[in-house]
């Protein structure tokens, strides 16, 4: 059994910028286009590399470093466009076009590469995962991630991305946005919930995307900063004037 204490693989951190506009998140969908078109290829990229890893690790037991670090640029990017865009609303700063992390970016995402990879798992992770699919269908709606086709099922239609045309994320985050309307404040519980659907999410489509072994927890990690782990970014202050990051956990003495 793994123990508890350790971090997942996937990192995901985010900080809410203190000063939000009221209106922008009414064109966001407009902004975003040229990044949905980019992102309509990295994922086919995505999908394509994927498949190769799996031939790869099932001879190897090795995903390619080269193709993982290509498969984690567009998870990053994504998350940033997600961020942004109707996924969280958490930002008005625009996505930068990059696969690389960009520090000063409010928003993170890193996945620890694997030095070794079960051979035998690559053929039922979409299978282990159904428990985590049934919930990110609450979640997500329709979007339950191409990660479970690229995973399992490579005779399928692929997925481009991540869907969160509906489910419970997007019911929320249209309350924050109407918050933002007429109070121009993002509710933090609110917010704290959605990085928490959000993180829940993208920990399965590591998993399904052959990207690590261990099986995502069933947490609801909230809040911008994931357990254990310090921001790759700076974070920056809440309105309240005190900072948002949370310090790492004492470290656990070896028995």
């Amino acid at each position: 059994m793994t123990d508890p204490r350790i971090p997942y693989p996937l990192r995901v951190d985010a900080a809410l910028d203190p000063s939000l506009s009221r209106g922008l998140w009414l064109v966001k969908w407009l902004l975003l286009i040229p990044h949905f078109i980019a992102l309509l290829f990295l994922w086919v990229a995505f999908c394509v590399v994927t498949v190769i890893a799996f031939f790869a690790i099932l001879g190897t037991g090795r995903y390619p470093r080269s193709l993982f670090d290509f498969n984690v640029g567009v998870m990053r990017w994504s998350w940033r466009v997600h961020y942004y865009g109707y996924g969280a609303l958490g930002t008005d700063r625009y996505p930068p076009f990059t696969l690389d992390d960009v520090p000063d970016y409010p928003a993170h995402l890193d996945v620890a590469y694997p030095e070794q990879l079960s051979r035998g798992l690559i053929f039922v992770k979409w299978l282990l995962a159904l428990p985590h699919l049934l919930i990110l269908a609450v979640f997500v709606g329709g979007g339950l991630w191409l990660g479970t086709r690229a995973g399992g099922d490579t005779n399928s239609s692929w997925d481009n991305g991540w869907n969160a045309g509906g489910g419970l994320v997007a019911l929320l985050v249209l309350i924050a946005a109407i918050a933002l309307l007429f109070t121009g404040r993002y509710p933090q519980p609110l917010y704290d919930l959605v990085l928490g659907m959000d993180r829940w999410s993208l920990r399965v489509a590591a998993y399904t995307g052959l990207m690590t072994d261990r099986y995502p927890p069933f947490r609801l990690d909230q809040g911008g900063t994931d357990p254990d782990w310090m921001p790759t970014g700076p974070i920056p202050p809440s309105p309240s004037g005190v900072s948002s990051v949370v310090p790492p956990a004492p470290p656990v003495p070896a028995r």
